[in-house]
């Protein structure tokens, strides 16, 4: 099939696609917009390990409807893990003698290895199972579209409305307390509003692009080393071109989505960096 016919039949079945490329767009705008929070904060490993949560989540819901007979959404499997596991994540690990990367390390590792074994037990859901972890749009359905678009402005709103807070909490952690701000009020938000969307996001696109979205992104935008207001905008553009231009790069040349995805997002770095070093041959001063 040549080039032609195949944008015919993009164009004819645009129906059938415009759910996924919708959510594409939402979920990889909103991640672009956290990922610069998580990459300056260096919490690239949170997300790591709370997209894997998200990913035991959903697995955990079919598991419970098969087994158990209970029917649980996957997408609040989702979410309720992504949230969990923010919050054992906000815990102080100097108490139980040990480091924050461990504390990592140890969410990652069980949650990618759980998601696993729990889909080992649900065989007639193995094509969800690796959608799940690795991405894939066909699970997008209208409402998994509406509860990211839901989930994804609602945060974003609050983002840009406690923008100041948030950007003076995270980067100047002891001004903020000197000048009153509640810190961890603040910190908590910021962390649910990562968890949550990560989950929403996950069971919809998959694992993989969700975390390419929420750290990906940033890291383009930071190479080009703009003003913070110039980084957010186009983390949140890059995240948008990964989402959207991955899916119609899958389509057209017959991959898969979330790696076409994910892939893209990595190429956007390196674009950014190549861009970032011109510049600097123009200009050593840079």
């Amino acid at each position: 099939m040549d080039e032609i016919s195949k944008w015919e039949q993009f164009q004819l079945s645009f129906e059938l696609f415009r759910d996924p490329i919708l959510c594409a767009l939402v979920a990889g705008g909103v991640l672009g917009f956290l990922s610069v929070y998580v990459v300056l904060r260096r919490m690239v490993f949170v997300s790591a390990a709370v997209t894997h949560s998200a990913g035991l989540g959903v697995a955990l819901a079919f598991f419970v409807d098969i087994h158990l007979g209970l029917s649980v959404d996957p997408m609040l499997g989702a979410t309720i893990l992504s949230v969990i596991a923010t919050l054992l994540l906000m815990l102080d690990p100097a108490r139980l003698k040990l480091t924050r990367e461990s504390m990592l390390g140890l969410a990652f590792a069980f949650a990618g290895g759980a998601a696993v074994l729990v889909g080992d037990r649900i065989a007639q859901e193995a094509h969800d199972i690796q959608g799940i972890l690795f991405g894939t749009a066909v699970l997008v359905t209208p409402e998994n579209l509406y509860t990211v678009a839901g989930v994804g402005g609602a945060i974003l709103l609050l983002q840009l409305w406690w923008y100041r807070g948030f950007t003076f909490v995270s980067f100047d952690r002891v001004g903020a307390t000197v000048q009153g701000l509640p810190v961890r009020m603040l910190d908590a938000v910021l962390m649910m509003s990562i968890g949550i969307m990560v989950g929403v996001s996950a069971r919809a696109l998959g694992s993989l692009p969700v975390f390419a979205f929420s750290t990906l992104s940033a890291i383009a935008a930071l190479v080009l080393d703009f003003r913070l207001g110039w980084t957010f905008l186009l983390a949140t553009l890059f995240g948008c071109i990964s989402g959207v231009g991955g899916y119609l790069f899958a389509f057209f040349y017959d991959f898969p989505v979330g790696g076409s995805q994910t892939v893209l997002a990595s190429v956007l770095v390196l674009l950014t960096a190549l861009l970032r070093g011109g510049l600097n041959l123009l200009d050593p001063t840079r």
